[in-house]
């Protein structure tokens, strides 16, 4: 089970290549798979989920020791924030934050391709993010209130390089064609529909993942449930107003990875 998501973590490009967004570097590491051989809490949240997945690719590099994860960096009882991971790189240091997002391209939202990408219950967006990691993450390495941990490692802040490694799926309107100019066409991994495409398709089977799944690849060993099954439980998502993956099989037996979404018509 970990093991195919850590194949589909790995499989999952970056949304940016270099610095193009935001002045924010990407972490560069190899992809190469290799057998998992960690136990990880099934109970975590998939974002830190995917920490334990980075944590254990890190430590397949010879030229990476990992220094600390998780800094909870507190001023008093105040936790002001954490730090995903400190690391050496070819004996350089670096501030390394993880991020594993879904988004969705609705056009409706800004005036911008990075605007234009919210998540699938548009609780939060690609900007939001963005904004966070420039204004609130990444500086915290700089507080006052974080230089004793980085004392006691032997760190001074201004010596550390600052890096995102920064995967996401992204999932454009139902048969729509969408070419990013400035985020990485790679990433785009299926389409989202809603209720009004449902209709479309009657011919296909359907199944619909769980969370930790979301990282996978679909594949053909899973219990296909019909359209008329599928469409009963997309009126409990619509109703509950919650947007969910699913994996689509069409009669010529091609796999999609799809978004029913609550929000459009």
């Amino acid at each position: 089970m970990f093991q195919k998501h850590y194949k589909g973590f790995l499989s999952t490009p970056t949304l940016w290549e270099s610095n193009t967004v935001f002045n924010l570097q990407q972490f560069n590491i190899k992809q190469y798979d290799s057998k998992l051989n960690i136990n990880i809490d099934d109970n975590l949240r998939l974002g830190k989920y995917v920490e334990r997945l980075v944590s254990f690719q890190l430590n397949q590099e010879q030229n990476i020791l990992i220094l600390a994860e998780n800094i909870q960096i507190q001023n008093d009882k105040l936790t002001l924030g954490e730090l995903d991971c400190l690391l050496l790189k070819n004996e350089k240091p670096i501030h390394l934050e993880i991020i594993y997002k879904f988004y969705l391209y609705d056009a409706s939202v800004g005036n911008s391709e990075i605007h234009h990408f919210i998540g699938p219950n548009r609780k939060d967006s690609l900007i939001e993010k963005l904004d966070k990691l420039k204004n609130k993450q990444l500086p915290l390495l700089h507080s006052p209130y974080c230089q004793p941990y980085l004392k006691a490692l032997g760190l001074k802040a201004k010596t550390i390089a600052q890096q995102v490694y920064f995967k996401a799926q992204l999932f454009i309107p139902f048969n729509k064609t969408i070419i990013l100019k400035t985020l990485n066409n790679d990433c785009i991994v299926g389409y989202y529909i809603s209720k009004l495409d449902l209709k479309n398709l009657t011919d296909c089977r359907f199944y619909i993942p769980k969370k930790k799944d979301w990282l996978t690849q679909p594949n053909t060993n899973v219990n296909w449930i019909n359209f008329d099954s599928f469409e009963a439980l997309a009126e409990k998502y619509f109703t509950e107003k919650f947007s969910t993956m699913f994996w689509m099989k069409q009669p010529n037996g091609e796999i999609k990875k799809m978004f029913l979404v609550w929000w459009t018509s």
